[in-house]
């Protein structure tokens, strides 16, 4: 069935199709109610996830008896593992299996690793015996049967979120037909939305799986995570009837490579002034395929040269407008990538430094003990509640005055999260300075005794940060996957993940490295075991610095960034060459 021959507005136009390979019918499959049970998934699966992330800089130092730093980058290097493996998933979605069966098979491994890792915390022979000293240094170090077991299966895990974290969130976007009114319309809020879902199911993990982890037991604290994953994929698997699916195409790599190649190749040949007398493909080849067409563009004008004819039909000599245009949508979102690294690395901090920091204060409410990891719940109110007042609110206000069915475009809605990041990070140096002050007027400093005030002090640095990420987290997952060409969405969805991927490793790498320096020469350091000893005020304010750099950075790269064209506007100019194309087909 072609987009021009039709086959009624019961047919979706965007070339989905139903698990069998059969035109997707509108009123069987999609929208809402596909959307549905994706949604409730995420929830689970989220829940499970950040059950295992949250408090697990606390599993390292109380159980394996790691200092700050040492645990500290292991989990900024695990969850950096976890955010960059979703680009190989993507490219076996993309390009073998399709995203449905990529995520069922990534499924099972990612539980898996959370059964064997629920293992790893619950039998007495798989963890070091338990250690009261004050100072871990004092403490019996995991043997290494042991943390290859542990780190055995949270790396297994990682593997298992590289074929769902890109093909989940593209699987609920693929639910709303681009080509239909209503359905782009509610395809704007999904994204809302399915961030609303994932912070549904990370408040429940920072308040009550941190409580049972640190309380009644690391066993029941991950076992319920792995239960919760358990419920996840089967509530998935029962929606399977209701979704609709996209081909896989060729490989994204290869197609960027070979425009590429064939640029390189051809770097002495002129391109033509009209972009008509480029290659491209027959209309109806697109069409016939469910594919989109992409006119060419001005921008990076030396991939161009690729579809330059010279007599070779090498597809790495000579590649079509289109995907030499897919290759600069993909390369133009670049700059915009690399400034979401730094902030990225503050996300990093919630679970680390930030929980460390909670263990030193008072967390007492009457006979109630907070566990330091649950103040990452205010995050998620805070995330969850500016979400509900942008999309409820903010949109229909800014929509009158800018007339952007968005309210704000995507760049400007980053740009407002990159600013509160610069907030988030001041904030949290002079709380931290108030509380070393305290510490030295209460000569808590050397003995690393807890400070006597509330651990609500934290409570301002990780709310900035939930309205940051309302902003920027949302913003960028909708903006790469708005903005990946039609058959690299996956690809431009893992685009997000890279971030927080790179953001992790960077964290790690500014931790180590301040760490080290700041020890030279005889000096006492910034961050130490002991973190009443620390200067952690020193290291969030070269955050707040960084933040600000990287705030000049992304102005200057949004300001040069030109969005792609609509592919429903091509599509339009599409039907109508294919009628000419059909009507000079008929003139004898």
């Amino acid at each position: 069935m072609s987009l021009v021959e039709g086959g009624g507005d019961d047919y979706t136009q965007d070339g989905t199709v139903d698990l069998r390979g059969n035109p997707a019918c509108r009123s069987k499959r999609g929208g809402w109610t596909a959307c549905s049970f994706i949604v409730v998934y995420e929830v689970f699966e989220r829940m499970a996830y950040y059950g295992i992330s949250s408090n697990l800089i606390m599993y390292l130092t109380k159980k394996l008896h790691q200092g700050t730093v040492e645990s500290a980058n292991h989990v900024t290097n695990w969850v950096g593992t976890i955010w960059l493996t979703p680009i190989l998933g993507a490219y076996i979605a993309d390009a073998h299996l399709g995203r449905y069966w990529t995520f069922i098979i990534a499924s099972a491994i990612y539980f898996a690793g959370m059964s064997v890792l629920t293992l790893a915390v619950s039998l007495p022979g798989l963890k070091p015996p338990p250690c009261s000293e004050a100072s871990v240094n004092n403490c019996k170090e995991a043997s290494t049967l042991q943390l290859a077991v542990f780190y055995g299966a949270l790396y297994t895990l990682a593997v298992g979120t590289g074929g769902t974290k890109p093909n989940i969130s593209t699987i609920g976007a693929d639910q709303f037909d681009d080509f239909d009114t209503k359905e782009k319309a509610n395809k704007l809020s999904f994204f809302n939305w399915w961030m609303f879902s994932i912070f549904f199911g990370t408040f429940f993990s920072n308040t009550i799986l941190v409580y049972i982890q640190d309380n009644v037991g690391w066993a029941l604290g991950y076992g319920l995570p792995t239960l919760g994953l358990a419920v996840a994929i089967v509530i998935f698997l029962i929606g399977t009837p209701r979704y609709r699916h996209r081909v896989p195409a060729s490989s994204p790599f290869t197609r960027m490579a070979q425009v590429i190649a064939a640029a390189v190749r051809k770097w002495k040949v002129q391109v033509p002034s009209d972009p008509r007398e480029l290659h491209e493909l027959d209309p109806q080849e697109y069409v016939s395929k469910g594919k989109f067409r992409i006119d060419s563009t001005p921008t990076l004008r030396f991939l161009n040269k690729a579809c330059v004819q010279t007599g070779s039909t090498s597809p790495w000599k000579l590649c079509s407008v289109t995907q030499v245009e897919e290759t600069k949508q993909m390369l133009r979102m670049i700059p915009i990538l690399t400034a979401t690294f730094v902030p990225s690395c503050m996300i990093a901090q919630v679970n680390t430094l930030f929980v460390k920091q909670g263990t030193t204060l008072d967390r007492s409410i009457g006979s109630f003990k907070i566990p330091p990891a649950s103040l990452a719940g205010f995050m998620t109110i805070s995330m969850l509640v500016c979400i509900v007042v942008y999309d409820r609110i903010f949109v229909k206000v800014m929509r009158r005055w800018t007339k952007n069915p968005r309210g704000i475009s995507l760049l400007h809605r980053m740009g407002i999260g990159l600013l509160l990041h610069i907030m988030v990070m001041s904030v949290a140096s002079f709380t931290e300075r108030w509380r070393i002050r305290v510490a030295r007027e209460h000569d808590l400093v050397e003995s690393g005794g807890q400070i006597p005030v509330t651990i609500f002090i934290l409570l301002p640095q990780f709310v900035l940060m939930g309205m940051a990420d309302a902003f920027l987290e949302v913003a960028k997952i909708e903006f790469f996957y708005d903005q990946a060409p039609e058959s690299m969405k996956s690809l431009g969805t893992s685009y997000s993940s890279i971030t927080l991927g790179i953001g992790n490793f960077l964290s790690s790498f500014l931790l180590s490295t301040v760490s080290h320096l700041t020890k030279r020469h005889g000096h006492h350091g910034w961050i130490l075991n002991n973190l009443n000893a620390s200067h952690l005020d020193h290291y969030y304010a070269f955050f707040a610095v960084l933040n600000l750099l990287n705030f000049a950075f992304f102005l200057f790269v949004a300001k040069l960034y030109v969005y792609r064209a609509e592919v429903s506007d091509s599509m339009v100019v599409l039907k109508e060459e294919l009628k000419v194309h059909n009507l000079e087909a008929a003139v004898p």
